[in-house]
């Protein structure tokens, strides 16, 4: 039998002796680094098939959805 020593509880594994058990036990890890280093955020709520991602600076967010596409720029826009 093979001892484990855990000094913080936050869940609870029953095994019991005698039956054929497999025990699989996952914790969350770390979040990983953040969308932006200079804390901007992302907007794809209304994100569609050819969506363009611009910066609307006032509000710091990074946007991608239907008003700005790849199908409706045209040669000469304003973009």
């Amino acid at each position: 039998m093979t001892s484990v020593n855990i000094t913080t509880t936050q869940n609870t594994v029953t095994v019991n002796e005698g039956d054929s058990t497999v025990v699989t036990v996952a914790t969350q890890g770390p979040q990983g680094p953040s969308f932006s280093v200079t804390g901007k955020t992302m907007n794809d709520s209304n994100a569609v098939d050819g969506s363009l991602v611009r910066l609307d600076t006032s509000s710091g967010t990074f946007i991608a959805d239907n008003t700005v596409t790849v199908t409706n720029i045209v040669d000469g826009g304003n973009f």
